[in-house]
């Protein structure tokens, strides 16, 4: 097989989700607090399935573990990856994600979470919560007893465009006004660290992990080094945002023919904007915004004609 998989993918309701799937990528969204589109995942609570080929109707779970040289016949016993498109029309909880050796002892083998952001937009004066100012794990408890978010939370600016790399162990959380594209390991695990004291549709705080949260902490806080690189060949403008232990993250710019050689197993495409033709293997297939697909093992080379941007992923090498 030399198809790309296309995928139909889950929404996630959320406390401070909103309309910007439906408005900005044209979902149909279940509810008016969609905050989480699943786009290309093989976690259980919210696996996507096969749209088109042999294979439609399969979950990327099934797949995953029924046709495992689409992938390059993997050692993980787990699809490594998620890709998320999350709609903060509020701020979202200040969190803190555990690694995987934490991961796997308290939370049922579950993989830890690093992971990264890509601002598809945002509104005019939006910042983010990026990281913490304790010097200490001491000052980071007493600081969380007494409440003194203002003093303990790092607040960046952000815009469209930019590129956040969010390790285990950072404290973080998006916040009002802001669309990403998130690339991270496969794990539901989130600690809550606080929650500006919101209660949901029944009146009922959500709960907070605040001994688990100062445990996975990282203090004192550094911000996660990147070296972006942006190269063009061609009709291709290719940035290169990171290259981890974890996955790899791209954007692809294209305008015009751009030829392409696989360089991992398999790759997931995420177009954000435009429209274009892909082709394998002489098959020409419409690709679209709001499309997620995945170009497996088989897919060794392709071509992309027209204009178009997408983020880009491949598995740790």
């Amino acid at each position: 097989m030399t198809k790309a998989l296309f995928l139909d993918s889950v929404f996630q309701d959320r406390i401070w989700g909103g309309t910007k799937l439906r408005d900005f990528f044209g979902y149909t969204i279940p509810t008016e607090t969609t905050g989480e589109h699943w786009s290309i995942s093989a976690h259980p609570h919210g696996p996507s399935t096969v749209k088109n080929g042999e294979f439609a109707g399969k979950t990327l779970i099934e797949l995953w573990a029924e046709q495992p040289a689409l992938f390059g016949n993997p050692k993980e016993a787990v699809f490594p990856l998620l890709t998320k498109i999350l709609d903060a029309n509020t701020d979202l909880s200040v969190q803190v994600h555990p690694n995987d050796a934490y991961a796997k002892e308290h939370e049922n083998g579950e993989l830890g979470k690093t992971e990264c952001w890509y601002i598809i937009d945002c509104e005019p004066g939006a910042e983010l919560v990026y990281g913490h100012n304790a010097t200490s794990k001491q000052e980071l408890i007493e600081w969380t007893r007494d409440g003194k978010w203002s003093e303990l939370l790092r607040k960046v600016a952000i815009k469209p465009g930019d590129f956040f790399y969010v390790p285990s162990g950072t404290i973080h959380a998006l916040c009002t006004g802001t669309l990403v594209l998130e690339t991270q390991q496969s794990s539901d695990t989130t600690y809550r660290v606080y929650d500006y004291d919101r209660v949901d549709k029944d009146g009922n705080k959500r709960e907070l992990h605040l001994e688990k949260s100062i445990d996975v902490t990282t203090v004192p806080h550094h911000d996660a080094v990147l070296n972006i690189t942006t190269k063009t060949t061609g009709a291709l403008t290719e940035t290169t945002f990171v290259d981890s232990e974890f996955f790899a993250v791209y954007k692809w710019d294209i305008n015009g023919k751009a030829d392409f050689t696989a360089t991992a197993p398999y790759t997931l495409v995420s177009v954000l904007s435009g429209e274009a033709t892909l082709t394998i293997d002489g098959e020409a297939t419409p690709i679209k915004k709001a499309d997620h697909f995945i170009l497996p093992s088989t897919c060794k080379n392709w071509t992309i004609d027209g204009d178009v941007s997408c983020i880009v992923s491949t598995p740790a090498k």
